[in-house]
């Protein structure tokens, strides 16, 4: 109680200071004015609803808010706070909303472009359902983003792929990003929650906004999807979009994603950066707890919890942005748990034949195969009949995995064995 009670007090003591010195929102007419008019300051949001309109711009160095207040943006075209060429910027302890009937838009909850040394800490970006990133940080260095809580980031949408020629679609989806980070380097991403409650895969949430359906579709199929799924006009992966991401495989690096609990997600983390740490973080009934692709290199996964995933729990791979330059591998994925495999809210989506631990080929016959992967000391668990054909699948064709070892691993065997060809050591 006596720590509670002066963290309290120096709480209240740092509003009364910034109230002195006319920091704070209490003494302008908006939030923004109060920014304007103390440059390169940390200004102090008293308790209270601020609703807002436009956007909040944040530049120079070292300013910020903090405080208790909750702020609604009103314009859904509008994202809620956007920090801009600032060094040393911070965002505290802020709770960033959107009312009823507003809260679906196109644009972030907190925006950072070309940023260093920013911090984000204790923010709650709650019903901000884009499909973008609640969380969005872009061409950035040294960002910080800790034990904050994203909810309800998802929407209805439609992914529209007609402008690639590798797909050549566009289709009804559910999307969106607690975290999304993209062309930075040196981020920590550290004891967040993103969880999504509101849009779950459900039978029902399918039927209603027509998930997966095509709605248009280029005269020529795209070069890397199927002729089936060409044919039908329907996609399985209608769930898009990540707890975490980060993306930009040959610019973003030197990334750490620490202690994070990421649920209801559709893909939990999903990595396109090389020179990332992804350790003790839960990723629970996500349909893909984390992958990485595109070439995404020394990459070290570590002590995680994947529980409850539906299509891989984790997943390396090339993907089309991987080439000779950018490859996949050079990794290591140690001492996780992967435990109620098949039982997420997705199984009824992509069935038992799946399986938690997956090692691809390609997208395209020129992407270059991945490589040398130490996969040690991880327990893939399961508690009665298995809701998977293997533990492990390897892909086998021209570019198939290369150079993997595993050792001291536990895996609990599919309906089908242990993995779908000899393990190498």
């Amino acid at each position: 109680m006596t720590c509670l009670l002066r963290f309290a007090a120096v709480f209240i003591a740092g509003g009364v200071m910034a109230d002195a010195a006319g920091l704070s929102v209490a003494n302008h007419a908006s939030i923004q004015e109060a920014l304007d008019a103390h440059p390169d300051r940390m200004i102090f949001v008293p308790p209270g609803d601020y609703t807002i309109t436009g956007k909040i711009r944040i530049r120079g160095s070292r300013a910020g808010l903090f405080g208790p207040a909750r702020i609604i943006q009103e314009n859904p075209d509008q994202p809620i706070i956007e920090i801009e060429d600032a060094t040393g910027a911070e965002i505290r302890d802020l709770t960033l909303t959107r009312p009823e009937g507003r809260m679906e838009t196109a644009c972030e909850g907190i925006l950072a472009i070309r940023c260093r040394d920013l911090v984000i800490d204790n923010v709650r970006v709650l019903d901000n359902r884009t499909r973008s990133g609640a969380i969005a940080l872009r061409s950035c260095r040294a960002a910080r983003i800790s034990r904050s809580l994203v909810r309800n980031y998802m929407r209805v949408s439609i992914d529209d792929r007609t402008g690639s020629e590798d797909w050549g679609y566009a289709f009804r989806c559910t999307d969106g990003t607690g975290i999304s980070v993209g062309d930075s380097t040196g981020t920590l991403i550290e004891g967040n929650h993103v969880i999504e409650e509101n849009l779950a895969p459900t039978p029902e949430i399918k039927a209603k906004y027509q998930l997966g359906d095509f709605v248009k579709r280029n005269p020529q199929k795209g070069a890397i999807i199927s002729q089936q799924v060409w044919d039908a006009g329907y996609v399985d992966n209608w769930q898009q979009g990540s707890g975490i991401i980060v993306s930009s495989p040959e610019v973003s690096d030197l990334t750490r994603i620490l202690g994070n609990h990421i649920e209801n997600a559709a893909q939990g983390i999903d990595l396109h950066c090389d020179h990332a740490i992804v350790a003790q973080n839960v990723v629970a009934n996500a349909f893909i707890g984390m992958k990485a692709m595109h070439g995404s290199r020394n990459v070290l996964i570590s002590a995680n919890q994947f529980m409850r995933n539906s299509l891989w729990a984790v997943g390396f791979m090339p993907g089309a942005a991987a080439n000779a330059e950018n490859f996949d591998g050079g990794s290591i994925i140690a001492n996780n748990i992967i435990s109620d495999f098949g039982h997420g809210d997705a199984n009824w989506i992509w069935g038992d034949d799946r399986s938690p631990l997956k090692f691809d080929s390609g997208q395209q016959p020129d992407d270059p195969p991945l490589a040398d992967v130490i996969v040690t000391g991880n327990i893939v668990h399961c508690i009665g009949k298995p809701r998977y054909q293997y533990a492990v699948i390897i892909a086998g064709g021209p570019n198939a995995p290369r150079g993997l070892h595993f050792s001291n691993n536990l895996f609990h065997p599919g309906s089908l064995g242990v993995a779908n060809t000899d393990l190498p050591p």
